[in-house]
């Protein structure tokens, strides 16, 4: 199962971590320079979470972000979830 929420879409960013040597230019140094540089990952925020969903009388789990227990809370979860399934996403 993917580090993906299933209502957002949204999955794990990418980048680099840098690592920095050298002496500051105001503490006399001729500056920062970049050394070294590797591959990294931003993780999503992601929970599992149980929702009641009273159209069909039962729980729903989901693995959502933050950002998507936010959009259920101000939309309600029946919305959310009939989008989803125009989506062709299943539930």
């Amino acid at each position: 199962m993917p580090r993906q929420c299933i209502v957002t879409g949204k999955t794990q960013g990418k980048g680099n971590k840098y690592t920095i040597r050298g002496i500051a230019k105001k503490k006399k140094g001729i500056g920062l320079k970049v050394t070294g540089k590797t591959k990294r990952r931003f993780h999503i925020n992601l929970f599992t979470k149980r929702f009641w969903f009273p159209e069909e009388n039962r729980f729903i789990s989901l693995r959502l972000t933050a950002n998507a227990m936010r959009t259920i809370d101000k939309l309600g979860i029946g919305q959310v979830i009939r989008q989803m399934r125009i989506e062709g996403r299943k539930v």
